[in-house]
């Protein structure tokens, strides 16, 4: 396949991949409309940058082998189930702020490099991703492709997640979406932890073959 075929194919199925509901989704919603902006740009940024783990392995071949592997998609499966839990449980247990000024600290108290590690540790984790990724790049890539065509379809699938993550960001956090949700933010929190809850206790009991 040329590069530009690749590359277009690449854009349409990943774009519909990225636009699919799962944590990553509920991850960047709920630090979006509960801890604004910043926030969900920067998870956003951290799901991205999960990409290039999987991106990594897949352009050296190690796609298939783990896609094989049960013991590996097993222990990536009770790894993401167990972070997933454990994220909707935080949500779970919010409680509603005492004033604004609360709530405004404790957006500060997230650091960045905690935002963007949530979503790293989100995406990378996905023991679905090796299936994905595995088809995705038998569907585009050849065997003769120059590492610099691969290192820029890797750059692009990364800019693409990026790209729509930082929309629903930029989307939810608007102050006019934000004011609607101020004064049930906790609320907010608690349905988006149980929906990130759900998806890890179904991970769980979900075959990865």
């Amino acid at each position: 396949m040329e590069f530009y075929q690749a590359f277009l194919t690449l854009t349409l199925v990943h774009l519909l991949g990225a636009a699919s509901p799962g944590p990553d989704f509920v991850m960047v919603s709920q630090q979006s409309l509960v801890h604004g902006r910043r926030a969900g740009l920067l998870v956003s940024l951290g799901i991205a940058l999960g990409l290039s783990v999987h991106i990594v392995y897949s352009s050296i071949g190690l796609a298939t082998v783990i896609s094989e592997s049960s013991m590996v998609l097993t222990v990536m499966k009770y790894l993401a189930a167990a972070y997933l839990i454990y994220l909707g449980w935080k949500g779970i247990r919010s409680k509603a702020a005492v004033g604004d000024d609360d709530q405004s600290v404790s957006v500060k108290r997230r650091s960045a490099s905690k935002l963007i590690s949530m979503g790293f540790v989100c995406n990378a984790l996905n023991p679905k991703a090796p299936l994905y990724f595995l088809s995705v790049f038998t569907l585009v890539l050849s065997p003769d492709m120059p590492v610099i065509e691969l290192a820029l379809l890797g750059a692009w699938m990364m800019f693409i997640q990026l790209l729509w993550f930082g929309s629903v960001a930029l989307v939810l956090s608007k102050p006019s979406v934000q004011a609607k949700f101020k004064r049930i933010g906790h609320w907010v929190d608690r349905v988006l932890g149980s929906v990130m809850l759900a998806f890890g206790v179904k991970l769980l009991f979900t075959s990865t073959k």
